[in-house]
């Protein structure tokens, strides 16, 4: 019995080349592989094969860094947000994790802790983001008192971009950093993706790409191709049904699209309840057979319908990709009103995957 054709194909061989290029960028500085969200909707331990290139890694969770050293990765793990009381300090210890810290209580459960073993800790400073971090003022004072404290072992300060890729850029952000008293004599951790790519890794230890190793374009304006990256994942689908309107024919929930002359339409397995954006607008590119043809009407949580005019070849079980190789997500996304991350973030866990490249 066939089953229902949507399904998500990793592609290891296109991780491998988007780490390489990633370690090209960075220069002399090592690379922490952005794998939180379960390795940004595409599986970790699926990709985890495709990661060996990387200096170490970076997770949200506890959990996730555990199970990254039961799959035996002996490399830095680095915890984004820190542990979240003394019992998960122990188990950061107990398995040799790396943490964040970015506000005083985290500090402060550093300071007066009396485990034994050494830890490797970054200090989040907020040089502008305004998201999580320490501020300027605080920041020597709290590496000074890290610095000698029993339970660490090095101490590198660590910011995040605001607006990387945008018109601001990296330097009001750095000239806030580098200018404070004494900063200079910490390893530094700064640039993500869009920073790695359009500044480079200078005078960083660390840098934390995420995206790019996906093969996603962090960058408005530029794809991942341009760049020299290639899609990780690619959803794939085929054409289940047919159907021929006349011309005030509607479709789908609400009659949000409605013909203007007759045409033949094509409806797709695969819908919100599997990933793909309830917000996809009439302009959402979709490839059927290779050939670029647009969403029309809601999607609904099983199925998407698409204007077959440009595709009078494609007919039920036509190969449908709905985006990855040849249809870069960041264009579904721009269509959609929202960013490649979240789509591949939000893959279903009921679609199948497929592994290739390995």
């Amino acid at each position: 019995m066939s089953s229902r054709p949507l399904r998500a194909i990793i592609d290891l061989g296109a991780l491998r080349n988007n780490v390489a290029l990633t370690k090209e960028m960075s220069g002399e500085a090592r690379a922490f592989g952005v794998v939180k969200a379960d390795g940004y909707g595409h599986g970790l331990r699926r990709i985890y094969p495709g990661l060996s290139g990387l200096d170490g890694l970076a997770v949200l969770e506890i959990a996730s860094a555990i199970e990254l050293r039961e799959l035996g990765d002996q490399r830095p793990i680095l915890l984004l947000e820190g542990v979240f009381g003394s019992a998960e300090l122990k188990l950061a210890l107990e398995h040799q994790l790396s943490v964040v810290v970015y506000s005083m209580e985290q500090v402060d459960l550093l300071l007066q802790s009396r485990e034994t073993k050494r830890i490797d800790v970054f200090v989040k400073v907020n040089t502008g983001m305004n998201r999580l971090g320490l501020s300027l003022i605080e920041l020597p004072q709290v590496c000074r008192l890290l610095a000698e404290a029993p339970i660490v072992s090095t101490v590198t300060v660590m910011t995040h971009y605001a607006d990387a890729d945008g018109e601001r850029g990296i330097d009001w952000q750095d000239k806030r950093l580098l200018t404070v008293d004494g900063i200079r004599d910490f390893d530094q951790s700064r640039s993500n993706s869009a920073a790695l790519i359009c500044f480079g890794a200078k005078g960083q230890s660390w840098v934390r790409p995420g995206m790019m190793l996906y093969g996603v374009s962090p960058i408005e304006g530029r794809t991942a191709r341009s760049i020299g990256l290639k899609p990780v994942m690619t959803l794939v689908s085929k054409i289940i049904a047919t159907q021929q309107l006349d011309a005030g024919d509607r479709v789908g929930y609400g009659g949000a699209f409605t013909a203007s002359h007759s045409m033949r339409i094509g409806i797709v397995a695969g819908g919100y309840g599997d990933g793909y954006p309830r917000s996809a607008t009439h302009r959402t590119p979709v490839l059927v057979s290779g050939k670029k043809v647009s969403v029309i009407g809601r999607v609904s949580m099983d199925t998407v319908a698409i204007d077959l005019t440009h595709a009078p070849q494609s007919q039920v079980g036509s190969p449908v990709t709905l985006w990855g190789e040849g249809l870069p997500v960041e264009d579904v996304a721009r269509s959609a009103g929202t960013i490649g991350y979240e789509l591949v973030t939000r893959l279903n866990a009921r679609v199948p995957v497929e592994i290739i490249g390995e």
